[in-house]
């Protein structure tokens, strides 16, 4: 189990993360770029990784990921925060950081 407030501080722990309303939702970004959403329930969290990741995450660890779908396509994965892995959560969102954080930023970590 991973609570949504270790959630934030590891979100927050990132160079130059931000967290922000997006709609009903919150969002966590890197230079205005959203890399992870939180649901208002809190139970879930919405990674935007590289497909990559994305399908490892789902060949891994189908007992707490799920494809997340935006309009019929696949866009990262949704994550059960009751039944998440820590380290495997903090990974995807490291790995969604990466992705969306300019290439000097990222280069720097």
């Amino acid at each position: 189990m991973m609570p949504i407030a270790a959630v934030r501080l590891f979100a927050l722990s990132l160079p130059e993360v931000a967290e922000q309303p997006h709609f009903h939702y919150t969002s966590f970004r890197v230079c205005g770029k959203i890399f992870v959403t939180v649901p208002p329930e809190e139970t879930h969290i919405h990674v935007f990784v590289p497909d990559q990741a994305r399908e490892v995450a789902l060949t891994l660890h189908p007992e707490f990921v799920e494809k997340l779908l935006w309009g019929g396509k696949v866009v990262g994965v949704r994550i059960r925060l009751s039944d998440a892995n820590t380290e495997v959560v903090q990974q995807l969102i490291r790995q969604a950081w990466l992705a969306k954080a300019p290439k000097k930023l990222a280069a720097q970590t």
